[in-house]
């Protein structure tokens, strides 16, 4: 398993709700004992990225990842999503050129407010690059539809799509996509991980800094953003200009070298 900081542990990344750390470290102490109960552990994961960490639990382990969903379940709700999945945008993947694509996806849960999400818009504008961005109905405080409209209008859907809902599996498996930024939540770590896309990493809480540890520190297979240093702790729209330019850099003197 990768270092990892003390102050980035699961139960240290749930915000300032005492009573969220407090619930997650009960379940913590509540869970682990009755691993040694079991005769075994199904894990998802896959043995070639975690066979360290399975060899250490208390009991024999079997990795079942990666996971996906058969072709022959076409609904969002029986294959587990909570909205419905824009397909259009993987025709408006194919007219990409390959490898050039930024897919930006921060999952189910994260919340961003108005200032980072103009950086985000901000900083996607200025990568110079197509980009596919998934902002669900609740992504951010205060922010609706005129403003997505307005930001649609401002960089033209040849340059960027932005949808409510994606196929993720598909859209990584794409080749016109170049890197994923992403909140290192497990299921779009491994999703990315089994596609081979470099990541961009921008965890939130939980065990994504965790994530972030074995993506960037021990997989080698993508950085890490920084937030600025004044005490408002954005992630600015240079530093994810500057960082989606040195990850594709890094990815093409890499080629044939990422997993």
């Amino acid at each position: 398993m990768p270092a990892i900081d003390a102050s980035k542990l699961p139960w240290t990344s749930l915000g300032k709700s005492p009573e969220s750390r407090r619930a997650m470290i009960q379940s913590t102490l509540t869970t682990n004992p009755t691993l040694s109960l079991a005769e075994t552990i199904v894990c998802n994961t896959f043995q070639e990225v975690e066979s360290v960490a399975l060899a250490r639990l208390p009991v024999p382990a079997v990795a079942i990842g990666p996971l996906e969903a058969p072709k022959s379940v076409s609904s969002a709700a029986a294959a587990g999503h909570f909205w419905a999945q824009d397909e259009a945008c993987l025709r408006w993947l194919d007219a990409q050129a390959p490898g050039s694509v930024v897919y930006v996806a921060f999952g189910s849960l994260t919340v961003f407010d108005a200032e980072r999400l103009q950086e985000l818009a901000d900083g996607l504008a200025l990568t110079g690059r197509p980009f596919l961005w998934v902002v669900r109905p609740n992504f951010a405080d205060g922010v609706g539809e005129r403003w997505l409209d307005g930001f649609r209008r401002r960089v033209g859907e040849g340059r960027g799509l932005v949808v409510g809902w994606a196929p993720q599996q598909r859209v990584l498996a794409h080749p016109s996509v170049a890197c994923f930024v992403t909140h290192c939540g497990w299921n779009s770590t491994m999703e990315g991980v089994r596609h081979g896309v470099p990541f961009l990493c921008w965890p939130y809480f939980a065990d994504q800094f965790l994530n972030q540890s074995y993506i960037c520190d021990l997989w080698g297979v993508g950085l890490k953003v920084c937030a600025d240093a004044d005490e408002r702790g954005v992630v600015t729209k240079e530093e994810i200009r500057d960082k989606v330019a040195r990850l594709l850099g890094e990815r093409r003197s890499r080629r044939g070298r990422w997993p």
